[in-house]
């Protein structure tokens, strides 16, 4: 076997979870309640849906700038200045396919063969594939559940040895619902000045904040806008995720290699869709505000009803569309307990553990990805099947 396609074996190895499960039972056509993959329920704004229509119809279909449109970047820019305190231009900028197609150029652009990365555990799962695509090796710093998953310095910098090239970062954190304190974030931020360690940052949930909690770019710390390649979509913000467009900002130094590899793959993000997504970040903050209310009133739902539940405590999301209740109380392993509810509940749920042995003991729950009715559907199922245990 080839070492690329040693390399392509391994990555494979990446289970889908609960999806595939559900799949198969699906077809059967029973009645389930989707609540294990992160994709946004609301329809996408129309200005933004009308905005890539009169371009297609307009004639915008040809090539493009291959780092994304200059208005685009341009106005991202001046986003990442003034809500991220980012110190960027539109030179700094790339436009991807969605904030997958970023992390993905980062890493192959930023991680050689045998170069160690670091995920804070419980991790996104996504990234093991990309690392060991690069060659590169994952590592994991596992957080602690009883100190609510807090960033925890001495943890992670004890998982750092010569070969350390680079630390992944989700903040809001998915699958946790946390937001990092600003605290948190400088403790990481001296870990990767002192190691000379690369961050990338991947914040797509950056706009979905609760209860005044505040998000903080790790890029704008002293020291960090130099390593730190931080990655956004309009994915969940607002409700694009079939539209796969997302963008990074990075240093000069590190945006050359990552066009090597944006250039190669897809030269560059389909024209009209820009469009759209420039329609997005110009058009008034209410249609925003709008749909992260919505996330919040089903957050709400989720959490207080989870509360409820025999052996099931819930913390309360700071960000993101997803709630992490413990049911460690159960007595059950996370995986065994998420295929129980889809086959008593018809509710799909992931388990914990899917994040990394850190996660066993909870579940994850998303609730941005139904509608209102359908959330507290899947809730009153719930409330059945952890009364009958």
């Amino acid at each position: 076997m080839t070492y690329l396609a040693q390399r392509i074996t391994k990555g494979s190895k990446k289970s889908y979870g609960m999806y595939a499960k559900a799949a198969a039972l699906a077809a059967s056509g029973r009645d389930l309640i989707h609540m294990e993959l992160g994709s946004p329920h609301a329809d996408t704004p129309l200005p933004v849906k009308q905005a890539a229509a009169n371009a297609l119809m307009a004639g915008n279909v040809h090539y493009s700038h291959f780092q994304g449109l200059p208005k685009l970047r341009a106005a991202l820019a001046e986003k990442l200045r003034t809500r991220n305190d980012l110190a960027v231009d539109a030179s700094d900028v790339v436009v991807t396919n969605g904030l997958t197609h970023a992390s993905f150029a980062a890493i192959m652009a930023l991680v050689d063969p045998g170069d160690e990365v670091i995920l804070l555990e419980p991790y996104y799962p996504q990234h093991l594939g990309k690392i060991e695509l690069a060659g590169g090796k994952p590592v994991f710093a596992e957080l602690d559940a009883a100190n609510r998953f807090a960033i925890d310095a001495e943890r992670i910098e004890a998982k750092i040895t010569p070969a350390t090239k680079m630390i992944c970062l989700v903040n809001p954190c998915n699958p946790t619902g946390r937001v990092y304190s600003r605290a948190e974030l400088e403790a990481l931020a001296d870990i990767a000045i002192r190691h000379d360690l690369v961050v990338i940052s991947d914040e797509v949930y950056e706009e979905i904040l609760f209860d005044g909690a505040e998000h903080i770019s790790i890029a704008s710390l002293p020291g960090m806008a130099e390593r730190t390649v931080s990655m956004f979509a309009f994915t969940k913000s607002f409700a694009m995720d079939g539209w796969r467009i997302g963008y990074l900002a990075a240093p000069a130094a590190m945006i050359e290699g990552i066009l090597k590899i944006t250039t190669s793959d897809v030269t560059h993000v389909n024209t009209f869709i820009q469009e759209g997504a420039y329609a997005a970040v110009t058009g008034p903050a209410e249609i925003l505000a709008g749909l992260v209310q919505e996330d919040r009133e089903k957050r709400d739902i989720v959490v207080s009803r989870l509360n409820q539940m025999p052996g099931v405590i819930c913390d309360w999301p700071e960000g993101t569309i997803y709630a992490f209740p413990d049911i460690s109380q159960i007595g059950l392993p996370a995986q065994q307990l998420a295929e129980l509810i889809l086959e008593k509940a018809d509710v799909v749920v992931e388990a914990g553990s899917f994040y990394g042995p850190a996660g066993e003991g909870h579940l994850r729950v998303c609730f941005g990805s139904q509608s209102t009715e359908r959330v507290t559907e899947a809730m009153d199922r719930l409330q059945r099947f952890f009364g009958s245990l």
